[in-house]
């Protein structure tokens, strides 16, 4: 059997990254009143990810600021012109030793930019090599610690340059996000249990999001299905799926779509709307279903994909059982030097 959600130790591991919240606040309005015009954020995986939902909200809100967004050893090859002293650069690791993070934070030492750096532990070497750490202790649920801290940075920046209506309201939310994650996994573990034994067998899944929820295809089919389960996915944006993915889809092809709240939306139903007429095996996990008590109604769009990703990971928590392969295990990584 899956173990079971354990409530109290869920909002224990993200109380270190509440109680940060504030001063990450500060540090994003600071860092902004020294002339901050471009943001970098750099990370690999699902850090990476979860950077691009608030990039969405940055970019569709923002008229004076930049943000880009990279792949650590993509930012390290290229060495984009446009970093430079005016430029604040945030780099993300759960573990804080992620080879190509690291190299990173070395190499930004002579570009004499501010450079954040978001992870679990004061003295790994990622906290090491950055003016300005940002710590949220060990956690089991690091996806979630690091969100809190960035999104709480990057809406005191929002807040100082673009004066964003969101980010107080976010800031208030941030208090009440952990619980409102649990409450979507309770709410989603009927469904979580059934849908693992129904696609349990199923080697290959069509998994889909438009706008921040591609951040949940992602993470749940490279960084979860993929690296934790060892099952073959397609991970794709909605906004391309007639562009060849579709091609491949019959009756029984399994296909998840994420759908929130936010101006992509229309994209995903476009999907779904197509899946239903030719697949007989269409899971769509929608934010509009999930309460999420104590968040803000303006900002439920910006928190939906957090939402979604605590829902859906009960899935893979089953999913775990019936395959006999905890989520831990693994082929090659932190195995072989690679």
């Amino acid at each position: 059997m899956a173990s079971d959600i354990d409530r109290i130790a869920f909002m224990q591991s993200l109380e270190q990254a509440l109680q940060g919240k504030e001063k990450a606040y500060q540090l994003g309005v600071e860092l902004a009143r020294k002339g901050v015009r471009r943001v970098f954020l750099v990370g690999c995986g699902a850090p990476n990810r979860e950077m691009g939902v608030i990039k969405y909200w940055m970019d569709k809100d923002a008229a004076k600021l930049e943000t880009h967004l990279y792949f650590p050893a993509e930012f390290i090859y290229q060495s984009p012109a446009k970093l430079n002293a005016d430029s604040l650069v945030v780099l993300a690791s759960h573990s804080g030793t992620t080879p190509e993070i690291v190299a990173a934070a070395e190499k930004l030492k002579a570009v004499g930019c501010p450079v954040v750096g978001v992870t679990q532990f004061a003295d790994s070497p990622l906290a090491q090599n950055v003016a300005y750490p940002l710590i949220y202790g060990e956690s089991k649920n690091g996806y979630h610690a690091k969100f809190i801290l960035l999104m709480a940075l990057l809406a005191g920046v929002m807040k100082e340059v673009e004066n964003w209506p969101l980010s107080d309201p976010i800031l208030r939310s941030l208090d009440h996000l952990p619980a409102a994650l649990v409450d979507a996994m309770q709410a989603n573990e009927k469904r979580a249990t059934e849908d693992a034994r129904l696609y349990k067998d199923d080697d290959f899944m069509m998994i889909m999001g438009s706008g921040p929820t591609y951040a949940n295809a992602y993470v749940f089919g490279i960084c979860v299905l993929m690296e934790m389960q060892w099952m073959h996915t397609h991970v794709g944006e909605a906004a391309e799926f007639f562009h060849g993915p579709f091609e491949v889809l019959d009756q029984n092809t399994p296909v998840i779509v994420f759908l929130g709240e936010d101006p992509s939306r229309p994209i995903g139903e476009r999907v779904v709307r197509f899946c239903k007429k030719f697949t007989e095996r269409l899971m769509i996990y929608d934010s509009k279903d999930f309460e999420m008590k104590g968040i803000a109604p303006e900002v439920r769009p910006v928190f939906a994909p957090f939402i979604l990703e605590a829902a859906i990971s009960r899935m893979a928590e089953h999913l775990a059982v019936w395959h006999n392969h905890p989520l831990t295990t693994r082929r090659y990584m932190w195995k072989f030097e690679y």
